[in-house]
């Protein structure tokens, strides 16, 4: 007779809930996005404009170095998937920041609607310069600068460590005693 195998670990089942989670933040995120009236920001309150985009950024930034911070030292809940929202979550500032800089004339060229914004967003983030959007104005542009540096620096610092993370998890899941395949013949192990 053979034996059951074991339920899978607990651990197994928190990660796919924290993974159905961000995925459920995710799609929340840009339901706000699509949704929230971001056209009240802009030319006609410019000052409160750059004041709110300058502060979330500060805080985006300093949610991505705890992150990493936790990472690193092995601390924190799922860091990983923090991360990843964090990213997301990055996205969506810069994606509503340029929806916002658009609606002023002579900003961008091909630049209308929030898909629009999300697209040069991600087009950026990954460095592809495609062309068919452009930064035309000096606020746009600045932002652009901004958003390069931002991927450059915090990004980039969360993706390598991410990186790191799992590769030394891995490698210490590899390390484990009764970590190799087992190979069974007749109902036992070998």
């Amino acid at each position: 007779m053979s034996a059951t195998p074991p339920p899978p670990p607990t651990e197994a089942r928190i990660d796919l809930r924290a993974w159905l989670l961000l995925l459920g933040s995710f799609a929340l995120l840009m339901l706000a996005y699509f949704t929230l009236p971001l056209r009240y920001f802009g030319e006609n309150r410019p000052v409160f404009s750059w004041l709110v985009f300058i502060a979330g950024l500060t805080l985006l930034s300093g949610l991505l170095l705890a992150r990493v911070r936790d990472v690193l030292r092995g601390t924190g809940r799922r860091p990983g998937v923090w991360l990843v929202f964090l990213i997301c979550l990055s996205l969506t500032v810069f994606a509503a920041t340029y929806y916002v800089l658009a609606a002023s004339e002579g900003e961008f060229i091909g630049l209308s609607t929030r898909l629009d914004a999300l697209y040069f967003t991600i087009v950026t983030m990954a460095t592809v310069g495609y062309g068919d959007i452009t930064a035309a104005g000096q606020w746009p542009r600045l932002i652009v600068i901004l958003q390069i540096v931002y991927n450059f620096v915090f990004l980039a610092a969360a993706a390598g460590t991410l990186t790191q993370r799992v590769r030394s998890g891995l490698e210490s899941r590899m390390r484990e005693p009764g970590s190799g395949r087992r190979h069974r013949r007749g109902g036992h192990d070998e």
